[in-house]
């Protein structure tokens, strides 16, 4: 067992280097464990193995958080590793980037600061983010938002609307276009940031509304053919 445990650190730190990955296989390169019992040895590297498993799935999340075209995180809540971070801060910003608000994100921000940046991580970059994730959700619950809607809970001045409906309509995310005169935005269609069961319930609902429309027409033309 402790032969497998070393061998596995051993081989994170070749494929995937990183600061805990390095260190825990510097320690038994160096002799970190000599004299110890069998069993205290075992935990040792257990716990090695442990930290480095964490530290991996912390740069896995950030990664994606970081990235500039990735706008749907909930795809990472269903993995096994991720799961296992639940409780921790790191997992509480990654839950804010799949479903929750703008205001939410300032909160833990403004909690968590040194946190946040320890993460290499940058405040405007996630504000950024988070307003297109929380326009995005405004977007799929309203065909028509207001500007002052807009201002108050995307934080932007009134000046910055039109440029960030720009902005948002360039990242495919939502389909929208502003009317000035009526100071809002009409949106065709946004994408959802989580895709569960009520999402799929509402595919359904649309699929057979479509198809009720289609036999309606169906039924319709066979009617004025049969005259």
């Amino acid at each position: 067992d402790i032969q497998c445990i070393a061998a596995s650190l051993k081989w994170q730190h070749l494929v995937g280097p990183s600061s805990i990955f390095q260190l825990s296989w510097i320690k038994l390169e160096n002799g970190f464990l000599t004299g110890t019992s069998p069993l205290k040895k075992k935990h040792t590297l257990l716990r090695l193995l442990y930290e480095a498993l964490v530290d991996c799935k912390k740069r896995c999340i950030v990664r994606a958080l970081k990235d500039p075209n990735a706008f749907l995180f909930d795809h990472l809540l269903t993995l096994k590793p991720v799961k296992f971070l639940e409780g921790k801060l790191i997992h509480d910003l990654l839950t804010i980037f799949v479903s929750a608000k703008l205001t939410s994100y300032v909160k833990f921000y403004q909690s968590n600061k040194d946190f946040v940046d320890s993460l290499g991580l940058l405040h405007e970059q996630n504000m950024a983010k988070m307003r297109l994730l929380t326009f995005m959700g405004m977007a799929v619950e309203n065909k028509e938002i207001s500007f002052d809607t807009m201002q108050q809970d995307l934080q932007i001045g009134a000046d910055d609307v039109e440029a960030f409906v720009i902005d948002a309509v360039r990242t495919k995310m939502v389909y929208c276009k502003i009317d000035q005169t009526q100071r809002k935005v009409v949106v065709s269609h946004s994408t959802h940031r989580t895709f569960g069961k009520q999402q799929w319930q509402q595919l359904y609902d649309t699929l057979n509304a479509w198809k009720q429309n289609l036999n309606k027409v169906k039924n319709s033309l066979l009617s004025l053919s049969d005259t």
